[in-house]
């Protein structure tokens, strides 16, 4: 018994250690990181040289349980309330009434293909009707790529708020088929919607706040903080599933409560669950890499093959057609998001549900969703960088500032002092500090010049090498970033290729613009400055990488902040 346990000790740390060491050549080979825990955890299982028979459907289960949420948690917790400006309603859409849609027609092509009952292929297609835009954001970014705002604000909170969508489903669609599915369908629906969202709306909500004050008035040695928010998070989780509510959609909000108020040792808890997420994406994926027979998958491989080309073909792109069309996405932006339908670790976990309620085909249930999961990793996940290229969807790298310094002042609540450094060719270089766009809860302390200490004065210009101190919420830094750095010289090329050689300001007339390029201009843009031109033509909440081509000029959107257009590029065509 004890060499037993020092054995699986022996075997987790070793297929860890294997899971780390591929992170890296996953990067390079352009493969999602996923898929390569996957194939490790199928390797070492029965069909593979490892030869581990594992079938404990329970423990599976509970693991993936456990390590969702801290997904989920994490995710949250990264999510900043700026992306809501262009990406929150679009992805509320998506969540929700896409998951619904994309479901029921993988549903009702799944009861054709297999020869069953329409219910039980409305529950095949509420397993894998989410999308875990969690793992595209890893392959974008892995291989240097930065999204435009409108499109990856959409994805990430998509990614979010639709896991509770479909495990709602899964289980309503389950509790029917327990009852013969006796009743109004569509009620005994809509019942079970409003009481998984509402409760789980509810407890994540009052929980996150509970949270927040906790943390924020308890006084504990510094390591504790973090496991104080998981630990209870997780409770959160646990009482709100009890509670015929949706714990992930709970625990999801906790994060996002979290990362977006006023808290004590917020780098710290970030720091943790940045970690506890990646743990927890290798145990789980490990975990159901063992778990599958890969010779039993050849027996559903047709099926699943078309049920498959069902999903990523055609219902995932309608279901994101008729979710966009009201907010007015560009036509290239809406093929994007409908190709990142990227499946992961939810569906599988979603397709152990049957085992554990009994369910006739609970094989079959299993055995296709893992085939149109690992469908999913290798022909959606190795073309989404290629796929955001080709569309013109990425942006160059955001400017990230690394030589802030930053102090924490006791006694005062997720405040920290911040000294930025000025650089020259920085947004906030030469600008009057009384127009530098701020968030109004950021407070301006003084500037330091060489040895002198200058008051904020509204009407004192930055320069190159001042240092600006300011008072800022914990959760306000991230945001500060873009003001205060510089890129790096080869993706400073970069961005004057994309953006063009010149820049404006966007209270710049559009008509001297055209005066200047000898640009016809067009009778309801006259007077307009650039950054109405571009609202007007191009999109009423524009991104960065936003562009509108007039004549032989093309205006880019270069920088903005707090939803404010900063600056305007020029490229000549």
């Amino acid at each position: 018994m004890i060499d037993a346990s020092y054995q699986l000790i022996l075997l987790c740390a070793f297929l860890g250690l294997v899971s780390i060491a591929i992170t890296g050549l996953s990067q390079r080979l352009g493969a999602p990181s996923l898929l390569l825990f996957l194939l490790v955890g199928m390797l070492a299982g029965e069909d593979g040289p490892g030869g581990i028979h594992f079938d404990d459907i329970g423990t599976a289960f509970l693991v993936g349980n456990i390590a969702l949420a801290i997904i989920l948690l994490d995710g949250g917790l990264r999510t900043h309330v700026s992306s809501f400006r262009v990406g929150l309603k679009p992805a509320l859409s998506l969540a929700t009434l896409g998951v619904a849609l994309t479901s029921g027609i993988v549903g009702m092509a799944a009861a054709w293909i297999l020869d069953w009952p329409l219910l039980n292929g409305l529950l095949l297609g509420a397993i894998v009707g989410s999308t875990d835009a969690a793992a595209v954001f890893g392959l974008l970014h892995g291989a240097g790529l930065e999204l435009k705002q409108r499109s990856g604000a959409t994805l990430e909170i998509e990614s979010g708020t639709n896991d509770p969508m479909a495990i709602f489903l899964t289980v309503s669609l389950l509790g029917l088929l327990g009852s013969a599915g006796s009743g109004n369908i569509g009620l005994e629906l809509l019942v079970e919607f409003l009481r998984q969202m509402g409760f789980g709306g509810l407890a994540g909500l009052a929980g996150g706040w509970l949270l927040l004050k906790l943390l924020n008035w308890l006084h504990l040695p510094r390591v504790l903080y973090p496991l104080l928010a998981v630990s209870f998070g997780l409770c959160v989780f646990g009482l709100t599933n009890l509670a015929g509510g949706s714990g992930f959609l709970a625990i999801y909000l906790i994060g996002l409560l979290l990362g977006n108020r006023p808290l004590n040792y917020l780098h710290d808890i970030r720091w943790l669950l940045d970690g506890l997420a990646w743990l927890s994406q290798i145990g789980m994926f490990l975990l159901l890499g063992l778990l599958v027979t890969p010779s039993s998958l050849l027996g559903v491989a047709l099926p699943a093959l078309v049920i498959a080309a069902v999903l990523m073909l055609v219902a995932r792109p309608l279901a994101v057609f008729a979710c966009l069309v009201p907010f007015r996405f560009p036509l290239k932006e809406q093929v994007f998001i409908s190709w990142v339908g990227l499946k992961g670790a939810v569906p599988i976990i979603l397709a152990l549900f049957p085992y554990l309620s009994g369910l006739p085909h609970s094989d079959t249930y299993f055995q296709i969703t893992f085939f149109v999961v690992l469908l999913s990793l290798c022909f959606q996940g190795w073309t989404i960088a290629p796929l955001a290229r080709r569309l013109a969807l990425d942006v160059p790298p955001m400017a990230e500032d690394r030589e802030h310094l930053g102090v924490a002042i006791p006694g005062q609540v997720g405040r920290e002092l911040l000294a930025y450094r000025i650089h020259a060719g920085s947004p906030a270089d030469a600008y009057v500090l009384g127009r530098l766009p701020l968030p109004d809860s950021v407070k301006t302390i003084g500037v330091l010049r060489a040895e002198q200490v200058l008051p904020p004065a509204p009407e004192l210009h930055l320069e190159p090498e001042d240092f600006l101190v300011l008072l800022t919420p914990s959760h306000e830094s991230e945001q500060l970033a873009g003001l205060f750095a510089t890129l790096p010289t080869r993706s400073h090329l970069i961005s004057s290729a994309f953006f063009g050689p010149f820049t404006l300001q966007p209270d710049v007339l559009f008509d001297d613009v055209c005066a200047a390029y000898g640009v016809p201009r067009e009778a309801d843009l006259k007077g307009l400055d650039l950054d109405a031109v571009l609202r007007r033509r191009v999109h009423a909440q524009p991104v960065v990488g936003d562009r509108l081509r007039v004549g032989n000029i093309e205006l880019v959107v270069k920088r903005m902040a707090q939803g404010r257009i900063l600056q305007v590029g020029l490229k000549l065509c």
